[in-house]
């Protein structure tokens, strides 16, 4: 006897997290899926339908009530993940909430959020901490959550949002970034002025303890998917995800060792960083992108205090990772409790050399190469949508 299928509704399918969600949910063969799409002849949504044929389109934009309406109509789950870099902090903040609410009216079942650490919060309310794109995300996480209590403080589901369940995904930059092109850790291939052949480079303002919680792309669909069936235990769960705290040595380190190539990390000074940055994100003359010292939010408005620039953000951000330390744990504004991501996931990505080994393996199993062959200047390629894009997407 065949079991209906629950049917799932998408708000960011087609970015860099949302594709291997859809590709999990779609081969686990208890889902129908809808997608949300501005353009439904894309690549990116037609790489989902390779995978499932029957994906659904609603083509429309997350800051339409019409669209989100017609997107949640009948779905017993939704994984809503909005992109901050397109809305910017205040907007994103505004249709992360709309869309909660229109999921509970259409009467959702259960809804996963795809959030941020609220960096300015574990930070202490520290501005040196403030990062607009993960604290929206992080303040609209606590937000839901808070709907997941009942006047008692109790997790009751039949107190709340028509009975709709929720749950926080929580992730952070991600290791696909750091072997990616125009992202803000970007490697390059600089050549030793000793003539000591090519090093991979990453030179980025982390100092010399700090590390990065950095997430795994391919373990995404993993967690979603196991939030989305165990609502029970999930319901009212900020689930935070890393493959662990990884400084940069390690980083480089961990691809020494799987490649056998030279690499390395240079910690450098936020004006040196941002200068440098520059080279891929323009300096904002003459339609020249939005420049370090436009805002970080691509159709933020510009001209409003609460608007960050790239390079207030992205020093935020980086302060919260040379403070979230690798040898004083205690001490870190970002944490995780791998303990219990171990119990959810036994089969995770647990560090950098995992990482790079598996990537090799799936470069080579593609026909896309080595590593070493894809990092170089004229291979490699972007994995945020943003970046594929150019920045220039309407809401």
């Amino acid at each position: 006897m065949s079991i209906e299928k629950r049917l799932i509704a998408i708000v960011g399918g087609t970015g860099a997290q949302g594709i291997p969600i859809v590709r999990e949910l779609a081969r686990s063969g208890s889902y129908t899926l809808r997608i949300l799409t501005r353009d439904a002849t894309s690549r990116r949504f037609q790489e989902l339908r390779s995978c499932d044929p029957d994906i659904e389109a609603v083509e429309g934009t997350f800051a339409s009530e019409a669209d989100l309406r017609a997107l949640f109509r009948g779905a017993w789950g939704a994984f809503v993940n909005i992109d901050g870099f397109n809305s910017g902090e205040m907007a994103e903040m505004f249709w992360t909430a709309r869309a909660y609410e229109l999921a509970a009216e259409a009467r959702v079942q259960m809804l996963v959020y795809g959030g941020l650490d609220y960096y300015l919060k574990k930070g202490g309310y520290d501005s040196a901490f403030r990062v607009g794109h993960g604290d929206a995300k992080g303040r609209m996480a606590d937000w839901i959550l808070a709907q997941t209590t009942g006047d008692n403080g109790n997790r009751d589901s039949d107190s709340d949002s028509n009975g709709m369940k929720a749950a926080v995904f929580t992730t952070g930059p991600y290791i696909d970034m750091a072997l990616s092109a125009a992202t803000i850790m970007a490697p390059r291939v600089e050549e030793d002025e000793a003539g000591g052949g090519s090093t991979l480079t990453w030179r980025v303002p982390l100092g010399l303890d700090g590390a990065v919680a950095h997430v795994a792309l391919a373990d995404c669909g993993y967690y979603v998917k196991w939030l989305f069936e165990h609502p029970d235990r999930a319901h009212g769960l900020n689930l935070e995800v890393a493959i662990d705290h990884i400084t940069y040595d390690e980083m480089a380190r961990a691809f020494t060792s799987v490649t056998g190539r030279p690499a390395r990390f240079i910690d450098v000074g936020f004006d040196e960083y941002f200068t440098d940055t520059a080279r891929f994100f323009g300096d904002g003359k003459n339609g020249n992108h939005r420049g370090v010292d436009g805002p970080a939010g691509y159709n933020a408005n510009a001209e409003s205090p609460a608007t960050l620039s790239f390079r207030q953000n992205f020093t935020g951000f980086w302060n919260v990772w040379r403070h979230s330390h690798r040898s004083n744990t205690r001490d870190r504004v970002v944490r995780r409790d791998y303990a219990l991501l171990d119990e959810i996931h036994p089969r995770r990505i647990r560090s950098a050399e995992e990482w790079f080994r598996m990537e090799e393996q799936r470069g080579l199993e593609l026909g896309l190469g080595s590593l070493w062959e894809r990092v170089q200047p004229d291979r490699l390629m972007p994995v945020l949508k943003v970046t594929e894009e150019g920045g220039v997407r309407s809401l």
